[in-house]
């Protein structure tokens, strides 16, 4: 098990291309929910860059663990808000594509994640546990993996966040990987009419 969630882990970033590619293959003209896929594309980005602001250059690296456990911003009130971030932008992705069976897409993506970021996350908290042992312990009992809390965990620490130009810097991947498969959508569905 410790080499598939380490191989996921460590190739996070590519292993969602399949799931690019049924998005891009399947896109079509029904833009009923468009709008609302925007909106959680959006949101999702928002979560990120907010997550990225505090945790810094950290959640691009191929090697499990942290220089520090990060407990400010979007990290007091769920410990994977990049992973949620993910997760909403994706979903955001298929109901902008217009796909003919919306419901199907979502769920195999929505799938496709949870069993990823188990895997992931499981590993992670693992090597938390060990590396920061009863800072991390009471942070995983105050603060949820992913629906987040209402109101903040106050007893984390508090971290300034980067400027948005560094954000967007270590960011930038992202949203460069989110144009291109916007770009391709839009392509996909132009060809096809």
């Amino acid at each position: 098990m410790m080499g598939l969630r380490k191989f996921f882990f460590q190739y996070r970033s590519f292993t969602p291309t399949p799931i690019a590619l049924m998005i891009i293959y399947f896109a079509g003209a029904n833009n009923a929910h468009r709008v609302a896929g925007i909106f959680l594309l959006l949101l999702g980005e928002g979560i990120r860059i907010w997550a990225v602001s505090h945790a810094g250059g950290a959640t691009r690296t191929r090697d499990v663990g942290a220089p520090s456990l990060c407990t400010s911003g979007p990290y007091a009130q769920t410990r994977n808000p990049l992973y949620v971030g993910n997760m909403l932008m994706y979903v955001g992705i298929v109901l902008i594509a217009g796909m003919p069976n919306e419901f199907f897409a979502v769920t195999v993506t929505v799938a496709f994640f949870l069993v990823q970021y188990s895997l992931i996350v499981s590993l992670e908290e693992e090597t938390l546990d060990k590396l920061f042992g009863e800072e991390y312990s009471e942070y995983k009992q105050n603060v949820p993996p992913i629906f987040p809390r209402l109101k903040p965990w106050k007893k984390g620490k508090k971290r300034k966040p980067a400027t948005i130009v560094q954000t967007l810097k270590i960011e930038k991947r992202t949203l460069q990987n989110v144009f291109l498969i916007i770009l391709f959508i839009f392509i996909r569905i132009n060809n096809s009419t």
